[in-house]
């Protein structure tokens, strides 16, 4: 092959590409005005295939100015394909000029000018030197899509520049997000760059090219090419989502609906391919296998990260000449990160899959979400970058309104435990000082710091350790690289290495069973592709030189146990106990209940270590909100050996039922292991492992905590002291102080001062219903107003008939007045109401039939025998009449009594 000149053909690598018109304003810019620049174009432009080399060019046309060029893609498809399309046009072989390095596969040599990598492969790179002494300039590509470790890269990189300026920077993205970046480059701190963010406007790009400059950077904006789009919508009769997911009866309207549309577009222009979004491997699956039957006579290509890397390069390497019409069913990878030549249909499911952290649960899973408006709008744009296009929507106009305009960023919800650790050996724990697009949430970033502490990787104030360095250089989740060395010793370097390869999710698994595919893997009846089988190697080599494990025959029953083991250390919060055989559901040691799905063969295991656990809802989940994805096998010594910072044995007191009770419990976490009931012994210190009882100081505790949580109610109020209680609620609030509060939250603060006794004797093994109240609340009396207190709140009344009447107060914090209810017979001739608290108070009677059922409701009696009197009396006669109904009732004798037999 001939060799290639020193810099790239530009107009040969542009011919045909939108952006190559501003191709020259972005060179010049690099020139004339610094090292940053902020590219804004729309998918399918050019600008992946066209910068990179235009960057390079600047790089080689200045003295100060050297190095490779480092080109981050945000997806592993991604980034070889662009490698492999730059390689193509330039007339290069892979490797040599342009090349790419991913998780486990790097093709590029000492030649190479222009890498195309994935964010996390830059990330370590930056840990490991970060000078980037061999870089000359970097390309952030689709920062728009906010993946975490691009944000990242952001802040990083963004510091480099202020050590380095020959370090060329720039970022590319296809929405009005470029202003903010060209903010946080120039060097705007967050709030900086909000503030001189983009003003609204239409998605997008501008129609025409323009330049601007924010914070000393520019922004180069190329237009969109416009051309028609026939939107259509489809909506399918079936829900797209239940409780298990995207629904199968979905999925099939989408397919056939594919299948109808493309040989519709088909008849008027047969070199028009279709394009389908999904929103995850599994749903791809499905509607590839139905379009193969649904449409025989096209080729139907799978475009997503497991498929093989043959499907995905003929999905991106566009059709042949004289070839069959394609139909590619893609995840969002097709969105903007990859181009797919000759579609002119694209095909929307409107469905998106993103990281969703449980704080409550402590876990994170990938959750379907309805796709955000924004991206709706550039998967359309696929169908008319060529030409007039058509996008068929399998949902309605009302979807599509209800949907948020952009998809939030991934450090919002994402586990931040990878993400916290490169910020701490960045030295820059929990990214203070950074300058970050968006600030990791704090309780998520909290709990992330918190499991780092945890296994050693940063220290008290959030700083690297020796260790968090160790495990940050090792390409995998911080929590599976502890447990890759920490297992290699005992399992053997490979097995170990394979266990972590197969827990951290790069293999897709039959039924979630580490120990089947495990096994599988041992046998050869599982075969990983090559990036997977990299990646082991990779990891194998670290494990290795950490333990010394190299070469090591740690036995075929060690080996055996590696699955479980490296999932028990990696995640000990998620070692799980068997709670229900029947329902499959396990008790996992962080709180947790999960269910094992359906026929799974784990069922019935009595301890397993769980490798993932999402949320769900529905019969998946068993009714516990969360379904076990990925688990081994394991020994409850394994288990107690993985967990054991987590383990403690202690007596447990509480009060339950009106008791303290106190039991022995040996746990894992939040599992019981055991639980003995002992007795509550004498005062002294906080019982232990090994103390015979429960001691009084806990059990004191335990009470506290019991009426700190359930209330009072939980004392047995006898009527007496209930009758107090209310008496001074009344005095308290018409009169104020002295007169206590006793309301349950003020109460509840002054324990101390009325109930001391109470709760000790209630520590010391007396039941609640044993304890009387009245006299504890006569200890909050105040003196000498107490002397008072049958004056202004009497507990009984006595009426014109001689009887003592009791008085109803109003419970605490009830704003009404007291009440008495009494017969009427025996009120005759009572004008007067009755008030208490020095004539504050007017008393409410409830005026009662012979039955004790109410009759009248008055707080004034004067005025009821001058005129509803002679209404009830003209009713009740007929139905009492050996009870007095006289005419007059103001000279009437009051009575209790009944009228003599005739």
């Amino acid at each position: 092959m001939t060799r290639a000149p020193a810099t790239f053909d530009l107009d040969a690598i542009g011919a045909g590409l939108p952006f190559a018109e501003v191709v020259s304003r972005l060179g010049a810019a690099l020139r004339d005005r610094g090292a940053a620049a902020v590219v804004q174009a729309p998918p399918g432009s050019g600008k992946t295939t066209l910068v990179p080399p235009l960057v390079a060019n600047a790089l080689a046309g200045s003295r100060e100015r050297q190095g490779r060029v480092v080109v981050t893609q945000p997806r592993r498809i991604a980034a070889r394909a662009a490698a492999r399309r730059l390689a193509h046009l330039d007339g290069s072989r892979l490797g040599d000029r342009v090349g790419f390095s991913i998780g486990g596969e790097r093709v590029a040599s000492e030649t190479t000018v222009v890498e195309f990598v994935t964010p996390g492969v830059l990330v370590r790179r930056l840990l490991s030197d970060p000078e980037l002494a061999e870089v000359g300039a970097v390309v952030l590509d689709e920062v728009h899509e906010r993946s975490l470790e691009t944000d990242l890269l952001v802040g990083m990189l963004a510091e480099v520049r202020q050590l380095r300026d020959d370090l060329a920077l720039v970022a590319m993205s296809a929405t009005l997000d470029a202003g903010r970046f060209a903010a946080l480059l120039g060097g705007r701190d967050r709030d900086q760059a909000r503030e001189e963010t983009d003003a609204p406007g239409a998605e997008g790009a501008s129609a025409a090219a323009t330049s601007r400059e924010v914070a000393g950077v520019p922004v180069i904006e190329s237009p969109a090419v416009s051309h028609p789009l026939d939107i259509r919508w489809t909506p399918s009769a079936a829900p797209r989502l239940d409780d298990r997911g995207v629904t199968r009866a979905f999925l099939d309207h989408v397919a056939a609906t594919a299948a109808s549309a493309h040989e519709e577009l088909l008849a008027g222009a047969p070199e028009a391919d279709a394009l389908v979004f999904l929103p995850g491997g599994r749903e791809v699956a499905h509607v590839a296998d139905r379009l193969r039957e649904l449409a025989p006579g096209a080729d139907v290509l799978r475009l997503e990260g497991r498929a093989p890397a043959r499907e995905q390069d003929a999905a991106v390497s566009g059709r042949a000449a004289g070839g069959r019409p394609r139909i590619v069913v893609s995840t969002a990878l097709a969105e903007s990160s990859l181009t797919v030549p000759g579609v002119r249909l694209v095909v929307d499911a409107g469905l998106a899959r993103v990281p969703k952290r449980d704080a409550a649960r402590g876990m994170t899973g990938l959750v379907t979400v309805s796709a955000s408006r924004a991206s709706c709008d550039q998967r359309a744009g696929r169908a008319a970058r060529l030409g007039p296009g058509r996008v068929v929507r399998c949902y309605d106009e009302r979807a599509y309104a209800a949907a948020p305009a952009h998809p939030a960023p991934e450090i919002a919800s994402a586990d931040l435990v990878e993400a916290a650790l490169v910020l701490a050996c960045w030295g820059a724990p929990g990214g203070k000082g950074l300058a970050l697009p968006d600030p990791p949430p704090r309780a998520a970033l909290a709990d992330a710091i918190e499991e780092l502490r945890a296994i050693g990787a940063v220290d008290a104030r959030g700083r690297a350790t020796a260790a968090g360095h160790r495990l940050a250089a090792v390409p995998t989740d911080p929590r599976l690289a502890r447990a890759l060395l920490d297992a290699a010793p005992e399992c053997g370097a490979r097995a170990a290495a394979e266990a972590v390869a197969l827990a951290s999710g790069e293999v897709r698994l039959a039924g979630g069973d580490l120990d089947r595919a495990f096994a599988d893997l041992g046998r050869g009846t599982l075969r990983l592709d090559d990036r997977v089988r990299a990646l082991v190697e990779r990891l194998e080599r670290h494990a290795a030189r950490a333990s010394g494990a190299a070469g090591v025959d740690a036995g075929v029953e060690a080996a055996r146990r590696a699955p479980g083991l490296v999932a028990a250390l990696a995640f000990p919060g998620r070692i799980a106990r068997l709670a229900d055989a029947a329902a499959g559901t396990y008790l996992l040691a962080s709180g947790t209940r999960a269910a094992l799905p359906a026929g799974s063969a784990l069922r019935g295991e009595s301890w397993l270590a769980v490798a993932e656990v999402t949320r769900a809802e529905g019969r998946a989940a068993a009714g516990t909100g969360a379904v076990i994805r990925s688990a081994a096998r394991l020994s409850e010594a394994a288990a107690e050996r993985a967990a054991s910072h987590v383990a403690t044995d202690r007596v447990e007191v509480d009060f339950v039922d009106g008791r303290v009770v106190a039991r022995r419990e040996r746990r894992l976490g939040a599992i019981v292991r055991s639980s003995t009931p002992v007795a509550v012994g004498g005062a002294g210190g906080a019982g232990g492992a090994g103390s015979m009882g429960a001691a009084r100081t806990d059990a004191h505790e335990a009470v506290a905590r019991a009426l700190a949580r359930d209330g009072l109610g939980v004392l047995a109020w006898s009527d007496s002291a209930a009758a107090l209680r209310r008496r001074l609620a009344l005095l308290h609030r018409e009169l104020g102080a002295p007169w206590p509060d006793v309301a349950d939250a003020a109460l509840l603060s002054r324990l101390d001062e009325w109930l001391a006794s109470e709760i000790d004797a209630l520590a010391g093994g007396t039941r609640a219903s044993r304890i009387e109240l009245l006299e504890p609340l006569r200890r909050l009396l105040p003196w000498p107003e107490a002397a008072r207190l049958d004056a202004l709140v009497p507990e009984r009344l006595v009426v014109p008939s001689g009887s003592r009447v009791r008085i109803d107060y109003p419970a605490p914090g009830d704003d009404a007045r007291p009440v008495i209810a009494v017969k009427l017979q025996e009120c005759f001739g009572w004008a007067e109401t009755p008030s208490l608290v020095d004539g504050r108070v007017h008393v409410v009677f409830h005026l009662l039939s012979p039955a004790g059922r109410p009759l009248a409701v008055t707080d004034d009696l004067a005025s009821f025998w001058s005129g509803p009197y002679a209404q009830v009396r003209a009713e009740m006669r007929g139905r009492y009449p050996r009870h007095p109904w006289p005419e007059d009732p103001w000279a009437a004798a009051p009575t209790a009594r009944t009228k003599g037999r005739r």
